[in-house]
C-alpha cells in the first residue's frame, strides 16, 4: 500500500512545507557566503521556476503514473464472483490464492489454494492434472472430487484468464445425490401420478417398513374413496387382499373389482452398491389393472374371452403359447408350433416334453416358478429335441388376472435363420477344408516329385529282369496312384489346372455314355434325356467327364446298397432361365441363365443327418475299404472352379421315405465369343531339342532340386542351382548368362513370381518355366508375362526334360 494514491495525497502538504524551508535556508547560506543579496534572490527565483515546471509536468503525467503505482482493487472482483452454489477462486502461476468467493472460504478456507485443497489422494491427483491441463490447453475439468472424510463431493473447472493469461479461474460445484424417494413422492402427487391413473396404473411409494409414504390420487381414490387423502403412514398391505387363487384386489373394491398385477420397483441407485435385501429401501408399488392392454377384465368368468385371446396371439409372427398354473399347455399359435417343429404331431402336454432330457427339470421348475410367483418375465436357453445341437432362447412371463392361465411362453420361429446359418457354416467349413486340402496336396506333390524322380533315375540303371526292377516299378506305380489322389484334393480345393472350352453339355455326356453303360452293368437301366435349346457352357471337358463318371459311380453304389443291385439311373440336361431362378427364391443361386445336369437314381438315398457332409473330403457312407471319400469332393471342386453350383437332395417315395438321391449341377450359360488363349498358355509343340543350354534351377526343397538337377544334367544342360528366390536373383544380377530359368512358385522369402518380376527388370526377354503343385490359373492371376511356361508337379525325369526342351525350342524360333 506504500504507493497508493490515498497515501501520496496525505503526504503532499508536509512535503511542500519541507521543500519551501529547504529553499529559503539554501538562499540564506548563499547570501552569507557571497555577500550578495541579488545572487540569493536570483537563486530563489530560479528554484521557483524549476519547482513550478516540475509540478506542471507531474500534473500532466499523474494519471499514467498513478496507474503504475496503484495496486489491484480486488473488491470489485470479489463482488462479481459471488454466485449462488458455485465457489470461485483465482490463483496465479505460483498457485497462490489471489481472490476467492465467500462460498469457497466456507468450503475450503482461505489457507488453501487449488490444487492443494483438503481432498483425498485421488481428488488431489485429479485436481493437479486439471491445473496442468488448464495452463497448457486453456481449460480443464475434474469430476468426483471427495473431501478427506468423504462427506462432500465436488466438480471443478479451471480456465486461464487475465491480460497475459497469468491467472486461473477455478469454479467448484457441489455434487449432491438426488433423493429418489423424495423426488418420486413429489411426482406421484403431481401430474405424473394422474397420468399413471388415467392409463390404469395405480402407484404408491412404500417404505422398507411397509408404510405408505405417498400415493397417486387414483390409488387414494381406489383404496379409500377420497382422491385427496395422503394415506401417509398407513400399512400398504392392508389396502389389498387376495383370494384363494392368489389374485390381488383392492380391499375397498372387494370381489366387484378387477384383479391387479403388482409390480415392485426398488428405488435404489443402479450405480451405488446394492443393499443386502430387497426390502432395505423404499419401493415404488405399481398396481396394473388386468384389463389394461387386452380390452377387458379377467376374473373367474373371464374364460369366455379365451378364444379372442387365442385369435389375437395366433395372428402374431412371434411364437407364443400359454400354460396353466401346473405347467400344462393350454394353446399355442402356429409360429410356436413351427419353431418347435411340431406342426404335424401337435402340441405336447408339458413344455418340458419339447426339450432334451438334460433340460427337462430346469424348464419344468422355471414354468412352475413363474406360474406361482409374482408377475415377472425372463428367458432361458434350452435345447429343443428337434434341434439338440442349437440352443434357443425361450421367454417366460408370469401373467396375472387371466383365469387359470399363468405362464406365457415365447419362442421365435428361427427355422429359416437356422437354415441360413447352417448353409453359411457349411460354406465356411468347405472353404477352410479346401484351403487345407490344397496346402496338403501342394506339399505332398513335392514329396511325390522326388520319389518319382528317383525311381526314374534308378530305372535308368536297371533293366527288365534285374532283381530290383519290379520293386522300383511297384514304387513308381504307387507314387502315381498317390499323385492321382493329390489331383483330386486339388480339384476339391479348386486349385487344379483347367483347360476350359466353350462346349455343349450333351456332347460331353455322349463321350462318356458308353463308359457309363459298362460301369452300370446289365441290372441298372441307364437313361439319358436332353432338353432343347441348351445354352453353351465354358468348362474343361475332361473335368466334366470326371464329374459325370463320379456321380454315376456314386449312384451305382447307392443302388447296389439296397441288396439286389437292380435299379434305374437317369442322366438329363435342362435349361433354366433367370426368371425361373428368381421364382425359386434361392439364397445361393444368383439369377442367371443356367444349363442343368441332373443325375438321379432310385437307390437308398442319403441319410438326412449326412446330406450336408457328403461333399467333404474323406467323408464316405460306404463300407470301410470301398471308397476314399474323394469322389464327391472332387465333383464339388470341379463344379465350383467352373463357376457352377451343385446340390443334393433325396427323392421322396411313398410314405415320405427316400426313394433315391438326385444331384443337380448348375453351369452358367456362356454368352459371347470364344475367349482368346492367354499368353503362352498353349503347349509348345513337342520337339527333340538337342542344342543344350544353361539353366538356372530355383527350388527350396532339397530333394526336388536334386532330382531336377540330375534329370536336366543327364539331358545335356548346364545347371546352376539356387535354394530360394534371393539366390536365384543374385545369380542373374551378378552377370550369370542363362538361357532359361526353371523355378518353383511357393518359396520362403522371395517367391517365384516376385523373383520373376525382378529378373524381367534386368533381362526383359528371359524365359521362365514355373513348376508348382497349384493351378496354372492361380499363377497367372499373380503374374502374366511373355515367355512364361508352366509344368505341374509331380513330374517324372522324362517329363521335366521334355518340357525344358519344348520351351527352349519355342524360344529359339
Amino acid at each position: 500500500m506504500k504507493n497508493s494514491p490515498l497515501l501520496l495525497a496525505a503526504q503532499q502538504p508536509a512535503l511542500a512545507g519541507s521543500l519551501a524551508a529547504g529553499f529559503i535556508l539554501s538562499a540564506a547560506l548563499l547570501w552569507l557566503i557571497t555577500g550578495s543579496a541579488v545572487t540569493a534572490v536570483a537563486f530563489l527565483a530560479a528554484l521557483a521556476v524549476f519547482v513550478v515546471a516540475g509540478f506542471a509536468i507531474s500534473s500532466l503525467r499523474a494519471p499514467a503514473d498513478a496507474g503504475g503505482f496503484t495496486a489491484p482493487d480486488w473488491s470489485v472482483t470479489v463482488a462479481a464472483i459471488e454466485q449462488p452454489g458455485i465457489a470461485i477462486a483465482i490463483t496465479d502461476r505460483a498457485n497462490r490464492l489471489a481472490c476467492a468467493s465467500q462460498l469457497y472460504a466456507d468450503w475450503f478456507g482461505i489457507d488453501f489454494a487449488p490444487p492443494g485443497l483438503p481432498l483425498d489422494r485421488p481428488g488431489l491427483e485429479k485436481l493437479s492434472r486439471a491445473a496442468r491441463e488448464a495452463w497448457r490447453d486453456g481449460r480443464a475439468e475434474a469430476d468426483s472430487l471427495s473431501s478427506e472424510d468423504g462427506a462432500s463431493r465436488w466438480k471443478a473447472t479451471a480456465e486461464r484468464a487475465g491480460r497475459g493469461d497469468d491467472f486461473l479461474v477455478w469454479r467448484f460445484e457441489a455434487l449432491v445425490e438426488e433423493d429418489m424417494s423424495a423426488t418420486m413422492a413429489a411426482r406421484l402427487a403431481g401430474p405424473f401420478g394422474k397420468l399413471l391413473s388415467r392409463a390404469g396404473i395405480e402407484a404408491a411409494l412404500v417404505g422398507a417398513d411397509g408404510a405408505i409414504r405417498a400415493v397417486a390420487q387414483g390409488f387414494a381414490e381406489r383404496a379409500s374413496g377420497d382422491p385427496a387423502a395422503t394415506m401417509a403412514g398407513q400399512d400398504f398391505v392392508a389396502q389389498l387382499r387376495s383370494d384363494e387363487r392368489d389374485r390381488i384386489f383392492f380391499s375397498r373394491d372387494g370381489r366387484r373389482g378387477s384383479p391387479q398385477t403388482l409390480i415392485q420397483v426398488p428405488l435404489a441407485d443402479p450405480a451405488s452398491p446394492q443393499p443386502k435385501g430387497a426390502d432395505e429401501g423404499p419401493s415404488l408399488m405399481l398396481l396394473i389393472d388386468s384389463g389394461v392392454g387386452i380390452g377387458g377384465g379377467w376374473d373367474g368368468a373371464g374364460q369366455a374371452s379365451t378364444p379372442q385371446l387365442e385369435a389375437l396371439l395366433g395372428a402374431l409372427p412371434l411364437g407364443l403359447a400359454m400354460t396353466d398354473r401346473d405347467g400344462r399347455f393350454l394353446f399355442a399359435n402356429n409360429a410356436f408350433l413351427r419353431a418347435i417343429d411340431q406342426e404335424k404331431d401337435g402340441l405336447p402336454q408339458f413344455p418340458s416334453d419339447l426339450v432334451v432330457r438334460e433340460d427337462k427339470a430346469v424348464l419344468a421348475d422355471a414354468v412352475r416358478r413363474f406360474g406361482r410367483g409374482s408377475g415377472s418375465s425372463g428367458d432361458m436357453a434350452v435345447r429343443l429335441r428337434s434341434a439338440a445341437d442349437e440352443p434357443v432362447s425361450l421367454g417366460l412371463a408370469g401373467v396375472r388376472g387371466l383365469g387359470e392361465a399363468s405362464v406365457l411362453l415365447s419362442l421365435a420361429d428361427s427355422t429359416e435363420e437356422t437354415r441360413l446359418k447352417r448353409q453359411v457354416a457349411q460354406a465356411t467349413k468347405m472353404q477352410a477344408v479346401g484351403q487345407l486340402a490344397g496346402g496338403v496336396a501342394h506339399d505332398f506333390n513335392n514329396v511325390l516329385t522326388a520319389i518319382i524322380g528317383y525311381c526314374d533315375l534308378m530305372l535308368l540303371r536297371h533293366t527288365p529282369g534285374d532283381s530290383d526292377y519290379d520293386d522300383i516299378q511297384q514304387i513308381r506305380a504307387n507314387s502315381n496312384r498317390a499323385a492321382s489322389l493329390t489331383r483330386q484334393l486339388l480339384a476339391f480345393s479348386r486349385q487344379q489346372t483347367l483347360r476350359p472350352e466353350v462346349l455343349q453339355l450333351p456332347d460331353v455326356v455322349s463321350e462318356v455314355s458308353q463308359l457309363l453303360k459298362r460301369l452300370m452293368g446289365e441290372k441298372i437301366a441307364f437313361t439319358v434325356r436332353h432338353d432343347r435349346d441348351l445354352g453353351m457352357v465354358r468348362a474343361d471337358p475332361q473335368q466334366l467327364e470326371q464329374v459325370i463318371v463320379n456321380l454315376a459311380v456314386n449312384a451305382r453304389d447307392a443302388i447296389h446298397s439296397r441288396g439286389d443291385g437292380t435299379g434305374k439311373l437317369t442322366l438329363s440336361t435342362r435349361r433354366i432361365s433367370a426368371p425361373e431362378i428368381r421364382k425359386m427364391g434361392s439364397d445361393i443361386l444368383p439369377p442367371a441363365d443356367y444349363t442343368m445336369l441332373i443325375v438321379q437314381d432310385d437307390g437308398s438315398g442319403v441319410p438326412a443327418d449326412k446330406i450336408g457332409k457328403i461333399f467333404e473330403p474323406f467323408f464316405t457312407t460306404k463300407e470301410q475299404g470301398k471308397g476314399t471319400g474323394l469322389g464327391l469332393s472332387t465333383v464339388y471342386g470341379i463344379v465350383k472352379q467352373s463357376g457352377g453350383f451343385i446340390f443334393c437332395d433325396n427323392v421322396e417315395g411313398p410314405g415320405g421315405k427316400p426313394a433315391g438321391a438326385r444331384f443337380t449341377v448348375y453351369l452358367p450359360v456362356y454368352h459371347g465369343d470364344m475367349p482368346q488363349p492367354a499368353k503362352q498358355v498353349a503347349e509348345a509343340p513337342a520337339s527333340e531339342w538337342s542344342g543344350g543350354g544353361r539353366l538356372l534351377l530355383v527350388e527350396d526343397e532339397d530333394m526336388v532340386r536334386a532330382v531336377a538337377e540330375r534329370a536336366l544334367t543327364r539331358a545335356g544342360y548346364q545347371v546352376t542351382t539356387a535354394a530360394d528366390g534371393e539366390e536365384g536373383l543374385a545369380e542373374i544380377a551378378n552377370g550369370g548368362a542363362f538361357d532359361l530359368v526353371v523355378s518353383d512358385v511357393v518359396m520362403p522369402g522371395m517367391d517365384g513370381p516376385a523373383m520373376a518380376r525382378e529378373i524381367r527388370r534386368l533381362k526383359p526377354a528371359m524365359p521362365i518355366l514355373f513348376m508348382s503343385g497349384y493351378a496354372e490359373e492361380q499363377l497367372r492371376r499373380d503374374i502374366d508375362i511373355e515367355n512364361m511356361f508352366f509344368i505341374p508337379k509331380p513330374f517324372s525325369v522324362a517329363e521335366i526334360g521334355q518340357k525344358v526342351g519344348d520351351v527352349m525350342a519355342a524360344c529359339k524360333k
